[in-house]
Order: C-alpha cells, then sequence, then structure tokens
C-alpha cells in the first residue's frame, strides 16, 4: 500500500511538473478547441457524461450511416435515444456543440444524385436541425444540433455532397442559430472522398486525421498539414489525434504531442485545434486532459 502511494504521488508531481514545467513549448496560436467523437461504443459514458468534464467544446455523434435511397439509419451503438434531447440540451447549456457525422466505416450511404443529396438536405434539416416540416419525426424531439460532420469512407467524384453543402450553408445564413459545417478527412492530401464538397469553400472547420495506418502520412505529417491549411485558408483545420496507444501506432505520445507538434501546426493562421477520436478511449486514458492544456 506504501509503494502505491509514493507511486501515485510521484505521478502526481510528475504530472504537475510537465504540464507547468518552465521548458514548455512555444504555444503561440492555442484555440482552446478541443473536438470529440461519441457514439460508437455503448461503454463510452453517456453524452451528459462527455459534456460534464468540462473538456470538449465539441462532441460530434456519429454517425448517420444510411441515406441517399430513401432510407436513413441514426447508429449510435445502442445508446438510448430517449431523453437524448434533454442531454444535447444539456451540454448546449454549458457552451458545448453537439454536431452530427454523417458517413463513417461501414453502412450504405451515397448521394448518387442531386435530388439525394437534397432529400438528405430535407432529412437532416427537419429531423435532427431547425426544420418542423409535419410529419417529421425528431428523435431529440426539439433539441436542435448545432452542425452537421461529413466523416466519408466511401464516394466517388460523381457524389453530390457538395450540393449537400450548398444547401446547408444557404440554410445557415437563413438561420436564427448558427450552423456548424464541419468535415473530417484522411490525412494525405487530397481526400478523393471529400474534396468536391470541401472545394465549396463553405466549411468552418476540416479534422484531419493523423492516425490512418498511412505511412507517407505518417513519415510526411507536417507536409500533408501543411498542404491542408493551404488549400483551405478560409477553413479553420484541427489536427486530428487518437486518444489512446491501444488504437494503433500513430499515437502520439503526450511529450512527442506537446514539445514536436503543437508548436509546429500553431504557426498556421488557420490552426484551428484539435480533434481527439475517440471519448470511450479517451474515457480510458483521459488524453484530453493534458490536450485541452495545449490546443
Amino acid at each position: 500500500m506504501t509503494t502505491l502511494l509514493v507511486l501515485g504521488a510521484v505521478f502526481v508531481f510528475a504530472t504537475t511538473t510537465f504540464l507547468a514545467s518552465p521548458a514548455s513549448a512555444d504555444l503561440v496560436n492555442q484555440t482552446g478547441q478541443l473536438t470529440v467523437f461519441w457514439g460508437q461504443h455503448k461503454d463510452e459514458g453517456s453524452l451528459r457524461e462527455a459534456c460534464d468534464t468540462g473538456v470538449y467544446t465539441m462532441v460530434i455523434m456519429s454517425f448517420l450511416d444510411v441515406y441517399g435511397s430513401g432510407q436513413y439509419n441514426l447508429n449510435i451503438s445502442d445508446h438510448p435515444v430517449a431523453g437524448m434531447g434533454d442531454e444535447i440540451k444539456h451540454c448546449q447549456s454549458k457552451g458545448v456543440l453537439i454536431s452530427l457525422a454523417i458517413g463513417g466505416f461501414g453502412g450504405n450511404y451515397s448521394l448518387p444524385t442531386n435530388q439525394s443529396a437534397l432529400d438528405l438536405f430535407d432529412y437532416l434539416w427537419n429531423t435532427y436541425l431547425g426544420g418542423n416540416l409535419n410529419g417529421t419525426g425528431r428523435p431529440f424531439g426539439d433539441a436542435w444540433l448545432d452542425g452537421v460532420d461529413l466523416f466519408l469512407e466511401h464516394a466517388t467524384t460523381a457524389e453530390h455532397y457538395d450540393v449537400l453543402a450548398k444547401e446547408l450553408a444557404e440554410h445557415n445564413t437563413a438561420s436564427k442559430k448558427p450552423l456548424h459545417l464541419t468535415a473530417t478527412a484522411h490525412c494525405a492530401y487530397p481526400d478523393g472522398f471529400v474534396k468536391q464538397a470541401l472545394d465549396t469553400g463553405l466549411f468552418e472547420r476540416i479534422h484531419v486525421r493523423f492516425y490512418d495506418d498511412d505511412p507517407d502520412c505518417s513519415i510526411f505529417m507536417f507536409q500533408n498539414w501543411d498542404k491542408w491549411t493551404a488549400a483551405y485558408p478560409a477553413s479553420r483545420i484541427f489536427l486530428g489525434l487518437l486518444a489512446s496507444e491501444e488504437q494503433g501506432d500513430d499515437w502520439i505520445f503526450m511529450k512527442d504531442l506537446y514539445y514536436g507538434v503543437m508548436p509546429i501546426v500553431q504557426q498556421s493562421p488557420n490552426y484551428g485545434g484539435v480533434m481527439l477520436w475517440d471519448r470511450y478511449y479517451d474515457n480510458k486514458t483521459d488524453y484530453s486532459f493534458y490536450v485541452k492544456y495545449w490546443a
């Protein structure tokens, strides 16, 4: 027991020293913005619990993973939908934005025609956002989500995500509440799945995933970062990270992140913050506890 107490004291001392070290990294463009994905693990805790950590500024629910053929499916890993509207409102009352990601790793989704993109917009607007079309079910009641994120694992240049982006942006300007249009992209530039949509110039932020087991991306991380920030100067570019080394070799050790990565990416004028994948692993590691001081 004594040994455990001593080790615990050493850990606390080391953590405090690391966070307040006089030999600190040159973090010159911190935004305090920290986004996390939630919804792909039943054991990750509730949405309310994620927001109550006080760590995240945006939580992205994932995923709406079926659309484009007249059918829609929200896959949030058996998290109960009942009461979710109150949890969303609770998060928003604490200043945490709640967004919805469309796409995902599996699912049956595509936008093969202009009309399919318009239909998806109508569904999103009336089901999760500011619309109130009679006869449209709203699983979260009158709770109104703050944004939509494009998280595409398959798409072609013939698909019409640009049409969807334009519709969302048009209604954003006419809405009484801001709608945050974001995308989550693979790190190797360009990401062909989402490029057509991004080239509209309408996206507020782009979360770039520096954890795709892509050797080119791992070796040339900063070159890819520079390409993203240069290609979309009007968008805020977020550094996408894994929350645990259990998730893969692309996890970045905290000291390396602090001294070797954050000072470099924050030199970009359109650096936006940090995105973590995902809440389940972050809940196990508390990686965000450190990152929130540096983002």
